[in-house]
Protein backbone atom coordinates (compact mmCIF):
# COMPACT_ATOMS: atom_id res chain seq x y z
CA UNK A 1 0.00 0.00 0.00
CA UNK A 2 1.37 3.41 -0.98
CA UNK A 3 2.38 5.88 1.71
CA UNK A 4 0.38 9.10 1.62
CA UNK A 5 2.61 10.76 4.23
CA UNK A 6 5.96 9.96 5.79
CA UNK A 7 7.31 12.07 8.65
CA UNK A 8 10.87 11.35 9.77
CA UNK A 9 12.57 12.71 12.91
CA UNK A 10 10.64 15.98 12.74
CA UNK A 11 11.89 18.83 14.95
CA UNK A 12 10.54 22.38 15.25
CA UNK A 13 12.14 24.98 17.50
CA UNK A 14 10.89 28.45 18.35
CA UNK A 15 14.01 30.03 19.79
CA UNK A 16 14.87 28.01 22.88
CA UNK A 17 11.49 26.26 22.90
CA UNK A 18 11.29 22.88 21.19
CA UNK A 19 7.67 22.52 20.06
CA UNK A 20 8.18 19.24 18.18
CA UNK A 21 10.75 16.69 19.36
CA UNK A 22 11.94 14.03 16.92
CA UNK A 23 8.49 12.89 15.75
CA UNK A 24 8.15 10.10 13.15
CA UNK A 25 5.03 8.45 11.70
CA UNK A 26 3.46 7.47 8.38
CA UNK A 27 0.01 7.41 6.82
CA UNK A 28 -1.16 5.06 4.09
CA UNK A 29 -3.69 5.66 1.34
CA UNK A 30 -7.34 5.85 2.45
CA UNK A 31 -6.27 5.94 6.09
CA UNK A 32 -7.46 8.28 8.83
CA UNK A 33 -4.55 9.03 11.17
CA UNK A 34 -5.14 11.01 14.33
CA UNK A 35 -2.69 13.06 16.40
CA UNK A 36 -4.13 13.20 19.88
CA UNK A 37 -2.97 15.04 22.97
CA UNK A 38 -3.71 18.02 25.21
CA UNK A 39 -3.72 21.62 24.04
CA UNK A 40 -0.17 22.85 23.50
CA UNK A 41 1.20 19.35 22.82
CA UNK A 42 2.56 20.30 19.39
CA UNK A 43 -0.17 18.78 17.22
CA UNK A 44 -1.01 21.97 15.31
CA UNK A 45 2.66 22.68 14.68
CA UNK A 46 3.08 19.25 13.10
CA UNK A 47 0.01 19.81 10.91
CA UNK A 48 1.24 23.23 9.78
CA UNK A 49 4.58 21.74 8.77
CA UNK A 50 2.88 18.96 6.80
CA UNK A 51 0.64 21.58 5.16
CA UNK A 52 3.80 23.52 4.06
CA UNK A 53 2.78 26.52 6.19
CA UNK A 54 5.79 26.16 8.53
CA UNK A 55 9.34 25.04 7.79
CA UNK A 56 10.79 22.34 10.05
CA UNK A 57 13.97 22.98 12.01
CA UNK A 58 15.16 19.50 11.05
CA UNK A 59 13.80 16.18 9.86
CA UNK A 60 11.91 15.41 6.67
CA UNK A 61 8.34 15.13 5.41
CA UNK A 62 7.30 13.33 2.21
CA UNK A 63 3.80 13.44 0.75
CA UNK A 64 3.26 10.76 -1.90
CA UNK A 65 7.03 10.63 -2.27
CA UNK A 66 7.47 14.40 -2.73
CA UNK A 67 9.69 16.35 -0.31
CA UNK A 68 7.82 19.29 1.26
CA UNK A 69 10.96 21.44 1.16
CA UNK A 70 11.92 20.68 -2.44
CA UNK A 71 8.50 20.12 -4.03
CA UNK A 72 6.13 22.37 -2.05
CA UNK A 73 4.31 23.65 -5.15
CA UNK A 74 3.55 20.12 -6.35
CA UNK A 75 2.45 19.13 -2.87
CA UNK A 76 0.03 22.04 -2.53
CA UNK A 77 -1.81 20.72 -5.58
CA UNK A 78 -2.67 17.43 -3.85
CA UNK A 79 -3.27 18.49 -0.23
CA UNK A 80 -5.74 20.73 1.54
CA UNK A 81 -5.58 22.19 5.06
CA UNK A 82 -8.27 23.23 7.52
CA UNK A 83 -6.85 25.22 10.47
CA UNK A 84 -8.63 25.11 13.81
CA UNK A 85 -9.40 28.83 13.74
CA UNK A 86 -10.38 29.06 10.06
CA UNK A 87 -13.20 31.43 9.12
CA UNK A 88 -15.41 32.19 6.13
CA UNK A 89 -16.43 35.53 4.62
CA UNK A 90 -19.49 36.40 6.68
CA UNK A 91 -21.12 38.75 4.17
CA UNK A 92 -21.17 36.12 1.43
CA UNK A 93 -23.85 33.48 1.19
CA UNK A 94 -22.74 29.90 1.69
CA UNK A 95 -23.01 29.35 -2.07
CA UNK A 96 -21.16 32.59 -2.75
CA UNK A 97 -18.31 31.52 -0.48
CA UNK A 98 -18.03 28.09 -2.09
CA UNK A 99 -18.11 29.60 -5.60
CA UNK A 100 -15.39 32.07 -4.60
CA UNK A 101 -13.17 29.28 -3.27
CA UNK A 102 -13.82 27.03 -6.28
CA UNK A 103 -12.64 29.85 -8.55
CA UNK A 104 -9.39 30.02 -6.56
CA UNK A 105 -8.81 26.26 -6.71
CA UNK A 106 -9.71 25.65 -10.38
CA UNK A 107 -9.02 27.47 -13.65
CA UNK A 108 -11.73 25.96 -15.86
CA UNK A 109 -15.43 26.72 -15.42
CA UNK A 110 -16.25 23.01 -15.66
CA UNK A 111 -13.86 22.13 -12.83
CA UNK A 112 -15.21 24.99 -10.73
CA UNK A 113 -18.74 23.62 -11.19
CA UNK A 114 -17.57 20.14 -10.19
CA UNK A 115 -15.93 21.50 -7.04
CA UNK A 116 -19.00 23.56 -6.16
CA UNK A 117 -21.41 20.67 -6.62
CA UNK A 118 -19.24 18.34 -4.53
CA UNK A 119 -18.93 20.93 -1.75
CA UNK A 120 -22.69 21.55 -1.77
CA UNK A 121 -23.29 17.83 -1.40
CA UNK A 122 -20.65 17.34 1.32
CA UNK A 123 -21.73 20.19 3.59
CA UNK A 124 -25.40 19.12 3.65
CA UNK A 125 -26.59 22.69 4.24
CA UNK A 126 -29.06 22.60 1.33
CA UNK A 127 -31.32 25.68 1.34
CA UNK A 128 -29.24 27.42 4.00
CA UNK A 129 -26.49 27.86 1.40
CA UNK A 130 -28.62 30.74 0.08
CA UNK A 131 -28.23 32.57 3.40
CA UNK A 132 -25.26 34.68 4.46
CA UNK A 133 -22.55 32.98 6.48
CA UNK A 134 -23.02 35.49 9.32
CA UNK A 135 -26.39 33.81 10.04
CA UNK A 136 -24.78 30.37 10.46
CA UNK A 137 -24.20 28.55 13.72
CA UNK A 138 -20.66 27.41 14.54
CA UNK A 139 -21.55 23.89 13.43
CA UNK A 140 -22.89 25.08 10.08
CA UNK A 141 -19.81 27.21 9.49
CA UNK A 142 -17.53 24.28 10.26
CA UNK A 143 -19.41 22.09 7.76
CA UNK A 144 -19.01 24.81 5.15
CA UNK A 145 -15.29 25.07 5.86
CA UNK A 146 -14.81 21.30 5.71
CA UNK A 147 -16.61 21.25 2.35
CA UNK A 148 -14.31 24.02 1.13
CA UNK A 149 -11.29 22.05 2.30
CA UNK A 150 -12.18 18.86 0.44
CA UNK A 151 -13.99 20.29 -2.62
CA UNK A 152 -10.94 19.64 -4.82
CA UNK A 153 -10.80 16.02 -3.60
CA UNK A 154 -7.23 16.31 -2.27
CA UNK A 155 -5.19 13.15 -1.93
CA UNK A 156 -4.37 14.20 1.65
CA UNK A 157 -6.70 16.31 3.82
CA UNK A 158 -5.11 17.93 6.89
CA UNK A 159 -7.72 18.79 9.52
CA UNK A 160 -6.85 20.61 12.74
CA UNK A 161 -9.48 20.00 15.47
CA UNK A 162 -12.27 19.51 12.88
CA UNK A 163 -15.06 19.30 15.50
CA UNK A 164 -13.70 21.77 18.05
CA UNK A 165 -16.47 23.49 19.99
CA UNK A 166 -19.30 21.69 18.22
CA UNK A 167 -22.32 20.09 19.83
CA UNK A 168 -22.84 16.32 19.74
CA UNK A 169 -25.00 16.27 16.60
CA UNK A 170 -22.76 18.54 14.51
CA UNK A 171 -19.62 16.72 15.68
CA UNK A 172 -21.21 13.39 14.73
CA UNK A 173 -22.08 14.68 11.27
CA UNK A 174 -18.55 16.02 10.69
CA UNK A 175 -17.07 12.67 11.74
CA UNK A 176 -19.43 10.86 9.37
CA UNK A 177 -18.31 13.08 6.48
CA UNK A 178 -14.63 12.41 7.24
CA UNK A 179 -15.16 8.66 7.37
CA UNK A 180 -17.02 8.72 4.05
CA UNK A 181 -14.24 10.73 2.37
CA UNK A 182 -11.68 8.14 3.51
CA UNK A 183 -13.82 5.33 2.10
CA UNK A 184 -13.88 7.17 -1.22
CA UNK A 185 -10.08 7.31 -1.39
CA UNK A 186 -8.94 10.35 0.58
CA UNK A 187 -6.17 10.06 3.17
CA UNK A 188 -6.72 12.15 6.31
CA UNK A 189 -4.38 13.54 8.95
CA UNK A 190 -6.30 15.12 11.81
CA UNK A 191 -5.59 16.42 15.28
CA UNK A 192 -7.79 16.55 18.34
CA UNK A 193 -7.57 16.86 22.11
CA UNK A 194 -10.76 14.75 22.28
CA UNK A 195 -9.29 11.29 22.67
CA UNK A 196 -12.57 9.41 22.64
CA UNK A 197 -13.50 11.06 19.35
CA UNK A 198 -10.16 10.18 17.76
CA UNK A 199 -10.50 6.61 19.01
CA UNK A 200 -13.83 6.34 17.17
CA UNK A 201 -12.69 8.13 14.03
CA UNK A 202 -9.11 7.06 13.32
CA UNK A 203 -7.63 3.88 11.88
CA UNK A 204 -4.38 4.60 13.74
CA UNK A 205 -3.34 7.26 16.23
CA UNK A 206 -0.22 8.85 17.69
CA UNK A 207 -0.28 10.16 21.26
CA UNK A 208 1.57 13.49 21.51
CA UNK A 209 2.63 15.22 24.73
CA UNK A 210 5.00 18.18 25.17
CA UNK A 211 6.08 17.89 21.53
CA UNK A 212 7.07 14.23 21.73
CA UNK A 213 5.31 11.15 20.39
CA UNK A 214 4.60 8.82 23.30
CA UNK A 215 3.00 5.92 21.43
CA UNK A 216 1.39 5.02 18.10
CA UNK A 217 -0.81 2.24 16.73
CA UNK A 218 -4.43 1.30 16.30
CA UNK A 219 -6.69 2.27 19.20
CA UNK A 220 -7.20 -1.43 20.00
CA UNK A 221 -3.45 -2.13 20.04
CA UNK A 222 -2.78 0.76 22.38
CA UNK A 223 -5.62 -0.20 24.72
CA UNK A 224 -4.54 -3.84 24.90
CA UNK A 225 -0.88 -3.01 25.40
CA UNK A 226 -1.66 -0.63 28.27
CA UNK A 227 -4.60 -2.60 29.72
CA UNK A 228 -6.87 0.40 29.31
CA UNK A 229 -10.55 0.82 28.48
CA UNK A 230 -10.05 3.83 26.19
CA UNK A 231 -7.39 6.18 24.81
CA UNK A 232 -7.83 8.60 27.70
CA UNK A 233 -6.66 5.90 30.08
CA UNK A 234 -3.81 5.00 27.73
CA UNK A 235 -2.65 8.61 27.61
CA UNK A 236 -2.77 9.04 31.39
CA UNK A 237 -0.69 5.88 31.89
CA UNK A 238 1.87 6.88 29.26
CA UNK A 239 2.15 10.60 30.01
CA UNK A 240 2.35 10.48 33.80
Amino acid sequence: MEKALEVKNLVKNYGNIQAVKDVSFEIFENEIFGLVGPNGAGKSTILRIVATVLTPTSGSVFIYGEDILKDSNKIREIISYLPEEAGAYKNLTGNGYLKFMAAIYADSKQRQREYLEFAQEICGLKERLKNKVKTYSKGMTRKLLLARTVMSRPKLAILDEPTSGLDVINAFEIRKIIKQLAKEGMSVLLSSHNMLEVEFLSDRVALIDKGAMKAAGTPEELKQKNQAKNLEEVFVKIAL
